[in-house]
């Protein structure tokens, strides 16, 4: 059975920052992307890691987030910096563009 576990969300200051993991199992991913969705919007795309190395970024957190990946672990991380208000909200793990995460919360606030 395939399994995404997400964590590291948590309540930080605006300036601060956060890392988030997604560790899959059951299967060697190709792609695992981050998601997130604030309440009353729709879920957006955030950052794709490739298992080549590859990565994409949306225009909102490029130069503030970075997506990296241990092939090893079959783990994804997302290294948020600089988080602004606007980054608030559930963040999910998707895996080769099917299955996705049980999201973990992220709150900007001072």
């Amino acid at each position: 059975q395939v399994q995404l576990v997400e964590s590291g969300g948590g309540l930080v200051h605006p300036g601060g920052s956060l890392r988030l993991s997604c560790a899959a199992s059951g299967t060697i991913f190709r792609s695992l992307a981050w998601h997130r969705q604030a309440p009353g919007n729709a879920r957006e795309w955030v950052a794709t890691y490739g298992r080549d190395g590859s990565t994409m970024y949306a225009d909102s957190v490029k130069g503030r987030f970075t997506i990296s990946g241990d092939n090893g672990k079959n783990t994804v991380y997302l290294q948020m910096n600089s988080l602004k208000v606007e980054d608030t909200g559930v963040y999910y793990c998707r895996l080769d563009g099917s299955i996705w995460g049980q999201g973990t919360q992220v709150t900007v606030s001072s």
